[in-house]
């Protein structure tokens, strides 16, 4: 079997796609639900719809484009990923693995191929957390993880909630019926640039990978006593600041020397009350991010934070709350499904290493209700989320023929 991709419409398909934006180009701007967003659905569907493939969406939005196969009544094979963009990102993140995904079906069909299993194509709604503050919105859904609740407990930063906004955008029907039950997809494999230096840096075409680290976000407030710079002495203050900076250092300590360099840990935000240059700080917000391929090792990082920020708090005479955002599990991908994709590798001659994903994608959710693994392909410099980032058109076309190949693998009924 040899695939053959359609290199120059692929270009040419990321190119439009990159056209539909909200930021001046090269940067793209696509956040859920607003204009550019739905007009990029609406051109993604056209494309669908041209390859003769059947198009639905559900209550969130999460689209479904079916190459119907020669056995219907066999659970599906599934690919896909998200089009949505934070402000001032790149054109590949998450759309080569939608329109790479469409390519690999539109490749199968040019040679003949004819699936057993179905092959769905999914358009993922809000993988980007831009506007509820919580990623990966319409497989989280879909999985299970969060429920028809989220309706209402998900607000925008326009205080629109999470109903209203997809009402309003022509999503509408009960949010309970986004959830797929067990055994609906038999494989999910999704197709991604890497985000990462790793496979530019060896010279690796493919990244075959085997775990998506678990994230835990969450706030540390910290209330001190505020006072004019130059008239509280130095023994009776209970400087907010100061104890945030310690903070911040013993996060990354315990990160250090959790026994893995699997462990991360970023303190990204860092918010200062009153944030005058002679007023003593009175509060402090922090927020922070733990990520671990070890759901079990980050929840103990997890606490050791907690009691650090508690001790902290005592030995300063200040005031300490912790807030949990979100505490994902991580995620690991099957034999069945690394394995084809290795085997696509071999088959199109190119250089492959098993490699853990360190950001988290709709993946990590679809391995709750199927077997999931992630084909990388490299990025320039390994930079992601910004107008200049980059993904060779030779690496893409790799990519698009390894997830052809383990897709017609995986439509055969077993």
């Amino acid at each position: 079997m040899k695939i053959e991709v359609d290199a120059d419409r692929v270009a040419r398909e990321i190119d439009a796609l990159a056209a539909i934006t909200d930021a001046e180009p090269p940067a793209v701007t696509r956040v859920v639900f607003t204009e550019q967003d739905l007009r990029a659905r609406a051109w993604l569907k056209e494309r669908c719809a041209e390859a003769g493939l059947a198009i639905r969406e559900d209550a969130v939005g999460n689209t479904f484009i079916r190459w119907e196969g020669s056995r219907p009544d066999l659970a599906a094979v599934a690919t896909g990923s998200h089009i949505d963009a934070i402000p001032n990102a790149g054109k590949f993140d998450g759309v080569v693995g939608v329109l790479g995904g469409l390519e690999a079906i539109r490749a199968l069909r040019r040679i003949g191929f004819e699936p057993e299993r179905s092959i769905e194509l999914i358009q993922f709604t809000a993988e980007e957390p831009t506007r509820f503050g919580v990623g990966c919105i319409g497989s989280r859904l879909l999985a299970g993880v969060l429920g028809p609740e989220a309706d209402e407990a998900l607000r925008g930063s326009d205080e629109q909630t999470l109903r209203a906004a997809r009402t309003s955008a022509g999503f509408a029907g009960d949010l309970a019926s986004v959830r797929l039950p067990q055994g609906y997809y038999s494989a999910f494999v999704e197709l991604h640039i890497e985000q990462g230096p790793i496979l530019e840096r060896e010279g690796i075409a493919i990244g075959v990978v085997t775990n998506i680290v678990g994230p835990a976000s969450f706030f540390i407030t910290l209330e001190g006593r505020g006072g004019h710079a130059g008239g509280v002495l130095m023994p009776e203050r209970h400087d907010a600041l100061c104890a945030a900076a310690e903070m911040i250092v013993r996060i990354e300590e315990l990160a250090k020397v959790s026994g893995s360099v699997d462990t991360v840990a970023t303190v990204g935000i860092c918010e200062v009350h009153p944030g005058a240059i002679n007023s003593i700080p009175s509060r402090v917000k922090l927020g922070g991010d733990l990520r671990d391929t070890d759901g079990k090792r980050r929840d103990r990082v997890l606490a050791e934070i907690k009691a650090a920020a508690e001790r902290i708090a005592q030995q300063r005479q200040i005031q300490i709350t912790t807030q949990m955002l979100n505490a994902d599990d991580p995620a690991a991908s099957l034999p069945q499904v690394l394995e084809a994709i290795e085997r696509g590798c071999e088959e199109e001659e190119l250089r492959s290493r098993r490699i853990v994903a360190r950001a988290y994608h709709d993946s990590s959710f679809m391995a709750q209700i199927a077997p999931m693994a992630m084909i990388f392909i490299p990025c320039r410099g390994g930079v992601s989320h910004r107008p200049d980032e980059y993904a060779s058109l030779e690496h893409i076309v790799g990519g698009v023929k390894v997830l052809a190949r383990t897709l017609a693998e995986l439509s055969h009924a077993h």
